[in-house]
């Protein structure tokens, strides 16, 4: 039950975040691909102070024996990089610059103005649900 709590306390923290940052508003990432526009660099910013949160954090965490709340760390054992790899970063990173919603923000964009980013979360579940359909095993 800890665990769980402690999930739905994160993806809380992590949702505020992106509603205090603005980031669950698709345009700032629009704005931000639109160099040669009406450029937007305030998703640097955001992007860069996570990842300065990390890189500290990890520190710590990854000194400890085991996660709070589970008996052992869960790390990718693939660390190559191959054509499925590649593949789903090239989509993932064109249906996010079209459409302006990655998972995390479309997802904390549905309690402010549920019709765009619930289309947009539906058809992320509909992708999901279609790669395990056709995917090897």
């Amino acid at each position: 039950m800890a665990k769980l709590f402690s999930a739905l306390f994160a993806g809380g923290i992590f949702g505020l975040g992106l509603a205090l940052s603005g980031m669950i508003d698709p345009n700032k990432v629009v704005n931000f691909l639109d160099v040669t526009g009406n450029w937007d660099p305030s998703l640097m910013f955001v992007m860069g102070g996570g990842v300065m949160t990390t890189a500290i954090a990890y520190r710590f965490i990854f000194a400890q024996d085991k996660p709070m709340f589970e008996n052992d760390f869960h790390l990718p054992d693939l660390l190559s990089i191959d054509a499925r790899l590649l593949f789903g970063s090239v989509l993932f990173g064109v249906g996010w610059g079209l459409v302006g919603y990655c998972p995390g923000p479309a997802i904390a964009s549905i309690g402010f103005r549920p019709d765009e980013p619930l289309i947009v979360v539906i058809s992320m579940l509909a992708g999901m649900l279609l790669y395990r359909a056709i995917s090897r095993p």
